[in-house]
Formats: structure tokens, C-alpha cells, sequence
């Protein structure tokens, strides 16, 4: 997926709350070096950096780090913003106390290479909290029609399933070799609009997925499809008849050494 695409600063701001559980559960002290791992447009980064810690935040997308900069200049908090991908970090070793992700590195392509990275940079007895989305409810229903509408314009072989971050096993075994040990905490994220349609709206224009979708839809007629299967799924899930709100589950995952 390419992150530059559409427009998720506008989306980032509904996860804010689950940056911050993640940050709270990090505890980053002052002065303590910290890396917001995928850090988007800096959620994560920004929270650490107002509680004193030394913060650099990684991510792929150069626009969204473009964002986190110009919110790191405008709040005149200081954390610095750098290109880079989870399987290959542009910090040195030994060199975080704490590492986060909001949703970040669930996204990586090779989680095996992340996690070698992510206990590279770490310090002996650093500390990592991520946050990953478990596959029920409205928000991976979304992410499955998707798919299922791409799978009917293009002929490609499915790719291999998706890494379970937030399955305690999966994560377990992906982290023990490195001397880790994982805790797992389920928590709820809701997201609210004024109707199923506006959200749909919303989502259709902003995120990277469906943006990307479109180009691929749009000539084979199937976006109105898209817009209106997206609509429906969201108003069957809807929790709040006089406006809209679904709530979504994630974990938060705490590994030490």
C-alpha cells in the first residue's frame, strides 16, 4: 500500500486515543530515546516528545512524515522525523530505550526482519508496545471488501497471509529468539461521523487502500460498487442510530527482556 496516497492525516487523528494507551503503557521517562516506529503523521511521537523523552519517529511515507514535521514545528515539540522502513532502521545499535507502534509495523512486509531490527536498535532491557488490530468487526470487514473487489478486476495470485501481531502465539514466537517476553491487553477504539455514508464518503477519499483501489475499480465500473457495498457494511454495523459509530478491538502488546 502506498502510504502517500489520499489523505490519512485525516484518519491518523481518530487513533490519537490509541496512541496514546500505547505511549501510556511505553511510560517514557525524560530524556529517555525513544522511536515511534510507522509512525504516519506522529501521534505516537508528539505524546512522547511532551513527556520529555528524546524522540525520532521512522516511516516509508515521505508526505505523512512531511505532516509530522510541520505538527512538530506548529507545537513546537521537539522530535525529529526520518525516512526509513521497519525491516531496515536508520538508527544505530544499541540505541533506543523505548520503541512504539501505533499500528505501524503490523504493516511491515517481512515481520521477521522488523523484529531483528526492532532488537537491534533496542538497548539491553529496552521496551516495546505496539498496537494491532484483531481481524473482526467493521474495520476488518472493510479491509476484506476490499480485497474481495480487487480480487474480481485483477487476476493475480493471493500473496501469503497476513503475519498475526496481534495473536499472542504468532508474536511470541517471532520475538522469544531475541530474548523477549510478550503481554497482551485487548482494548476499544471507537470511530464516530455523522452517518454511515459520510464515513464511507470519507474513507472512499482518504485512505491509501481505497484510493489505490480506485484506480483499479473506477475503469472496470466497480467503484460505485465499492461505495455502495462499503455503505451498507457500515450502516449493518452501526451502533449509533441517530449519527455513526463503530468500535473497533485491538491489543497492545508490552515485550521486555
Amino acid at each position: 500500500m502506498d502510504w502517500d496516497l489520499g489523505h490519512y492525516e485525516n484518519l491518523a487523528a481518530q487513533l490519537r486515543p490509541a496512541a496514546e494507551v500505547v505511549v501510556g503503557c511505553l511510560a517514557p521517562r525524560p530524556g529517555e530515546a525513544v522511536l515511534d516506529l510507522g509512525c504516519g503523521t506522529g501521534n505516537a511521537a508528539m505524546i512522547a516528545a511532551g513527556r520529555g523523552a528524546r524522540v525520532t519517529g521512522v516511516d516509508p511515507s515521505p508526505r505523512l512524515l512531511a505532516v509530522a514535521r510541520a505538527t512538530a514545528a506548529a507545537t513546537g515539540l521537539d522530535a525529529k522525523f526520518i525516512l526509513g522502513h521497519a525491516a531496515s532502521l536508520p538508527v544505530p545499535d544499541d540505541s533506543v530505550d523505548a520503541l512504539g507502534s501505533v499500528f505501524g509495523v503490523i504493516f511491515a512486509p517481512d515481520p521477521a526482519a522488523a523484529a531483528a531490527e526492532i532488537a537491534r536498535v533496542l538497548q539491553p532491557g529496552g521496551r516495546l508496545v505496539l498496537s494491532a488490530w484483531l481481524r473482526q468487526g467493521a474495520l476488518a470487514d472493510q479491509a476484506r471488501l476490499r480485497g474481495q473487489l480487487l480480487a474480481g478486476v485483477r487476476d493475480e495470485i493471493p500473496g501469503p497471509a497476513l503475519f498475526g501481531w496481534h495473536d499472542p502465539a504468532a508474536l511470541t514466537g517471532l520475538l522469544a529468539p531475541y530474548g523477549f517476553s510478550v503481554t497482551m491487553k485487548e482494548q476499544a477504539l471507537p470511530f464516530t461521523g455523522a452517518s454511515p455514508e459520510a464515513y464511507a464518503d470519507a474513507e472512499l477519499a482518504d485512505h491509501p487502500g481505497w484510493v489505490e483501489a480506485r484506480d483499479l475499480l473506477e475503469p472496470a465500473g466497480r467503484w460505485e460498487h465499492a461505495r455502495t457495498d462499503l455503505t451498507h457494511l457500515l450502516a449493518e454495523a452501526n451502533e449509533d442510530p441517530g449519527a455513526f459509530r463503530i468500535t473497533s478491538r485491538y491489543v497492545t502488546a508490552t515485550a521486555t527482556t
